[in-house]
């Protein structure tokens, strides 16, 4: 399958070859769910940190672990602790709390970034691959100055124009619905369509910049 100039900028990688970008990878999975933090979100009201086990070494969690940096350097891998848990080449971080019921909402601040997904994943999701690469992601995608909604490869326009500082993210857990929202306007700009099978977790991958998470936010009454 050949690939846009704006597919390969939106798949990056920090080592690893083209073809893994498209999903041709090994695509190592975890095989038991013990290896992750398994607390459950308690009603609507989502809250929950970045989980440092799972991050590349190319990302530093600041913030009380609510907020990552890329560092173009970052961490010498030999290190940082190898376990299941990590992304090895792909500068990728989980969230520490799984979903598998509800609607939860929470927002995102991005500065000084050009390239970032944010959404969620299984928790069981593979470490080889990126987000929204495989079906077992759904993400947000934000390159050269424009939004994609994007899982198993395939990624589809957004019609949210430029950056701005802050959006929302909207889960509907049994309903399949994951929703990209303007926070100004507390409207969904644009909903991806799906069934969720098992549980998952709030996914982010940065190329550039800082992310900051909030989470444990009501669902805004326009929203409801």
């Amino acid at each position: 399958m050949a690939m846009s100039s704006g597919m390969v900028l939106l798949c990056r990688l920090t080592g690893r070859s083209l073809g893994t970008a498209l999903g041709h990878g090994r695509g190592k999975t975890l095989t038991a769910r013990r290896w992750y933090i398994t607390a459950s979100a308690a009603g609507n009201n989502l809250q929950f940190k970045l989980d440092e086990r799972t991050a590349h070494s190319s990302l530093d969690l600041f913030k009380k672990d609510t907020g990552v940096i890329y560092r173009m350097l970052g961490i010498d891998p030999s290190l940082v602790q190898d376990t299941p848990l990590r992304f090895r080449d792909w500068a990728v971080v989980l969230a520490d709390t799984h979903i598998d019921s509800g609607r939860h909402y929470w927002e995102i601040t991005v500065k000084r970034s050009h390239e970032f997904r944010v959404g969620v994943a299984e928790v069981l999701t593979s470490r080889d691959e990126c987000l929204g690469t495989n079906s077992s992601s759904w993400v947000f995608a934000f390159v050269q100055r424009k939004w994609f909604a994007m899982t198993t490869g395939k990624q589809v326009p957004v019609p949210l124009v430029g950056k701005p500082d802050r959006v929302g993210l909207l889960l509907d857990y049994k309903a399949g619905r994951f929703s990209l929202v303007d926070t100004q306007k507390a409207e969904v700009v644009y909903t991806i369509k799906t069934q969720f099978r098992s549980p998952i977790c709030p996914a982010f991958a940065l190329w550039d910049g800082e992310l900051l998470s909030h989470s444990g936010l009501e669902i805004p009454p326009g929203l409801q």
